[in-house]
């Protein structure tokens, strides 16, 4: 950095910058006169994390970079404000005398009007003017600032639920079950509803991936779950629990109901065309159904095993049918 020389030597136009724009004092460009202008190069720091309240500048000429750092996704992430002519930096350091959070560094050589701490709040007193301005400005970086925060929790929400949904077939998927399925089930023992749940699986998966490929495989998952979908309740839940295996959670609903439910979908699969293709043989796809219901003192993992017993049932009894707990 290089001292040029004073701001009233420098003969850069007051109302040019946005902390003095608009403000009409006579005594302004006395109090501004003996500020020191400073010259910085392209790639120099201008302010970092080591400077505290100590003074706040005013771009004259050139531009500035400011990265501020994320504090949720790590240092290495950014976020990147372009600083112009007119424009400064540094002001909350010196209102409130913490460090600064952000780093200042100059993209191309620059000139700054530098205004120690005591004379910006010589500048406040005096001038209602500049308090008004500084106020302004404080009020544009708080909404800003805001609007990042809002933006990164839509986007951090976004992804949060992309996490939590399987990518081929667009289902829940076993970190939502495991994270959600305790809680529906503390739900409904504490509105006193019944709850109910059904396992299937695939018959025969495995052999028809050998003989079709993998490929379509993928599609038959694909087609099942857009099965499980059209036919179930808004209320209701679709899960991928791993491989060829499925999940429907049922709240507010009994035994019987989740039966019904379950046989439905079983006809449903066994009559949905999985190739288009009538040049290609129509493989027969079924599926087998385990339907358990929540009993007292029963949590989420006995509830899934009593349904993956019956599951075992059903595909031990020939497949494509339905067993109950």
């Amino acid at each position: 950095m290089e001292l040029l020389n004073t701001f009233a030597d420098y003969g850069h136009p007051i109302d040019a910058l946005q902390l003095f724009q608009g403000v009409v004092d006579g005594a302004l460009p006395g109090l501004l006169a003996g500020c020191q202008v400073m010259r910085v190069a392209a790639g120099e720091t201008v302010l970092d994390n080591t400077c505290a309240g100590a003074r706040l500048y005013i771009l004259l000429r050139g531009a500035l970079r400011a990265c501020q750092p994320d504090l949720e996704s790590g240092p290495a992430e950014v976020a990147d404000v372009r600083l112009m002519p007119g424009e400064c930096v540094g002001e909350l350091t010196v209102l409130d005398q913490q460090t600064q959070a952000a780093t200042i560094h100059a993209l191309q050589d620059s000139d700054l009007l530098v205004i120690e701490a005591g004379q910006l709040w010589q500048l406040i007193d005096q001038s209602n003017g500049v308090a008004r301005n500084l106020l302004h400005l404080l009020s544009f970086r708080i909404r800003a600032a805001n609007a990042q925060l809002r933006r990164r929790h839509r986007v951090g929400e976004f992804y949060r639920q992309l996490s939590l949904a399987d990518s081929l077939t667009g289902l829940q998927n076993r970190a939502w079950l495991e994270q959600n399925l305790p809680l529906l089930i503390e739900q409904t023992r504490a509105a006193d509803n019944p709850f109910s749940l059904i396992m299937l699986d695939i018959d025969h998966f495995k052999k028809f991936n050998d003989e079709h490929g993998h490929q379509a495989g993928d599609e038959v998952l694909r087609l099942a779950a857009r099965v499980l979908t059209e036919t179930l309740r808004p209320r209701d839940f679709a899960v991928r629990y791993g491989g060829e295996e499925l999940l429907v959670l049922l709240p507010n609903t009994h035994c019987k109901g989740a039966a019904g439910v379950a046989h439905r979908l079983c006809e449903s699969l066994r009559e949905t065309i999985f190739f288009s293709d009538m040049h290609k043989p129509l493989p027969h796809i079924t599926a087998s159904f385990g339907v358990a219901s929540l009993v007292p003192g029963q949590d989420a993992s006995a509830l899934i095993a009593n349904a993956d017993a019956a599951l075992y049932r059903a595909k031990h009894a020939g497949r494509n049918q339905v067993a109950q707990a």
